[in-house]
C-alpha cells in the first residue's frame, strides 16, 4: 500500500490521455505536441506519418501478425526504458484489438473463427495489458479509432453515442482509467484541428485535469495553462454530431 499527503499529489504528474476520432484526422501526428522525448508503439501502419518532423524518440513497430508475443515484448521494453523516455504512447488500440482477435481465430478449428472463450479471454487480457502500462512512470497517449455506440439516458432516450473503438466488454472499465478521454475532429469551416473534452449523449468525453471543454490540438497538453483560450469547438461539433433520439 502506498501512503501520499493531499498536499503532495499532482493532477498531471503521470497523465493518462486517449484520442479517438476517424482516420486521417491527425490522432499519431500530436505526438509532435507532446514534450520530452517519446516512445511511440505503433499497433498499426500509422507511425510513418511521424517522418520528417523532427521528433525525439523511437518508435517500436508491431509485427501484426502476433500481437500477442509483440504486446509482451513492447511492454518490457518500455519497463526497461523507462528511465529514458518522458512520453509513451499506444498507437491504435483498436487495430490492436482487431489483430488479436485475427490471431485467436486462427487457432481455432476452421482457422478463422472465434470462439466464445475468447471474447471472455479479451476483457482480462486488455484490463490486465492496460493496467500494466498504466503502472510505469510515463506520461502516456493511447489513440483509437471511433465508433457509435447505442445508450440509454435515464430518461428512456437511446443513442448512437461517439466513443473510442474498443469491445464493449471492455470499454468503460479503460475510459475510466483513463484521465482524458477526447474526440479529435477537423472543423469544417476552416480544417482546424481540434479535441472535444466534455461530453454529452452523442460524444462521450472526459477531462479531469483541468476546466477546459475543448481545445486546439497543438493545445491539448498544456494542463492547467490560463492562457489556453477554450473555442466553441466542442459544442458546434457536438451538435452536428449528436443523433436524435429514438
Amino acid at each position: 500500500m502506498k501512503e501520499i499527503d493531499f498536499k503532495d499529489i499532482s493532477r498531471t504528474k503521470n497523465w493518462r490521455v486517449a484520442l479517438y476520432g476517424k482516420p486521417g484526422v491527425g490522432k499519431t501526428t500530436a505526438i509532435k505536441y507532446l514534450k520530452g522525448k517519446t516512445l511511440h508503439l505503433v499497433f498499426d501502419d500509422s507511425g510513418k506519418v511521424l517522418g520528417g518532423l523532427g521528433l525525439d524518440g523511437k518508435s517500436l513497430i508491431m509485427d501484426q501478425e502476433h500481437p500477442s508475443d509483440e504486446i509482451s515484448k513492447m511492454l518490457v521494453r518500455a519497463q526497461k526504458e523507462v528511465k529514458n523516455y518522458d512520453n509513451l504512447v499506444l498507437d491504435n488500440i483498436s487495430a490492436f484489438e482487431k489483430n488479436w482477435f485475427i490471431e485467436e481465430g486462427r487457432k481455432s478449428k476452421n482457422g478463422i473463427s472465434n470462439e466464445i472463450q475468447n471474447y471472455n479471454t479479451w476483457t482480462n487480457y486488455f484490463i490486465r495489458m492496460i493496467n500494466a502500462f498504466y503502472g510505469l512512470d510515463y506520461n502516456i497517449l493511447i489513440t483509437a479509432w471511433e465508433a457509435q455506440t447505442p445508450i440509454t439516458t435515464d430518461s428512456g432516450q437511446t443513442f448512437e453515442q461517439y466513443g473510442p473503438q474498443i469491445r464493449d466488454s471492455v470499454r468503460n472499465t479503460f475510459m475510466g482509467l483513463t484521465d482524458v478521454v477526447g474526440r479529435m475532429v477537423i472543423k469544417p469551416n476552416n480544417g482546424e484541428r481540434g479535441v472535444i473534452l466534455e461530453g454529452n449523449d452523442g460524444i462521450f468525453a472526459k477531462n479531469r485535469l483541468d476546466a477546459r471543454q475543448g481545445c486546439k490540438i497543438e493545445d491539448l497538453f498544456k494542463w492547467g495553462d490560463t492562457d489556453v483560450q477554450t473555442p466553441r469547438l466542442s459544442n458546434e461539433a457536438s451538435e452536428s454530431s449528436k443523433t436524435k433520439a429514438k
